[in-house]
C-alpha cells in the first residue's frame, strides 16, 4: 500500500482545517478490509466523532468493494477533511463494459451504491477511458 498523508506544511498555514490522505492498492478483494481499517484508524486519529466515522467506513468499504470487483489493476482512495466536510473519493482502473456482470443475478448486487448515496451528502460518478471515480460528501462535526 502506498499512503501519502497532510499535506506539506507550508499548505497547513493556508489551510489550517484542511487534512487529507491518499492510498493506493491492487484492486482485489483481499485489499478492502485493510483499507476500511487504515479509514478507520484514520478518521480517529482526526478526530472525526464515531457516529460518522462509521459512517465513512462504510461508505469507503462500499466503494472499495466495488473497485476491486471491477478494476483491473488499482484502486485508489482519497480522504480529505475540509472543516466540516468529509470527502471521500474511490478510483479504479476499470472500463465501463468491465462493470457489466451477467453472470450475477440483479437482486444479488447493486446495493453497496444505494448504502452509499443514503449515507452521504452527495455523491457524484466520473467514468473515463481511464476508470471510475466515485466521490461522495460526508458532513463532519471533527
Amino acid at each position: 500500500m502506498s499512503v501519502i498523508a497532510s499535506p506539506h506544511p507550508s499548505a497547513l498555514l493556508r489551510q489550517p482545517y484542511r487534512r487529507e490522505a491518499l492510498f493506493t492498492l491492487p484492486a482485489q478483494e483481499a485489499h478492502v478490509s485493510p483499507a476500511r481499517h487504515f479509514t478507520a484508524d484514520l478518521l480517529e486519529t482526526w478526530s472525526v466523532p464515531a457516529s460518522e466515522r462509521d459512517s465513512a467506513v462504510l461508505i469507503v468499504d462500499e466503494l472499495a468493494s466495488n473497485a476491486a470487483q471491477y478494476g483491473r489493476e488499482r484502486l485508489t482512495v482519497l480522504l480529505v477533511l475540509d472543516r466540516d466536510t468529509l470527502h471521500i473519493v474511490v478510483s479504479d482502473s476499470g472500463t465501463a463494459v468491465d462493470r457489466r456482470r451477467p453472470d450475477i443475478a440483479p437482486d444479488e448486487h447493486g446495493r453497496g451504491t444505494g448504502i452509499v448515496q443514503c449515507l452521504a451528502q452527495s455523491t457524484e460518478v466520473h467514468q473515463s477511458r481511464g476508470g471510475r471515480e466515485v466521490r461522495a460528501c460526508l458532513r463532519c462535526s471533527a
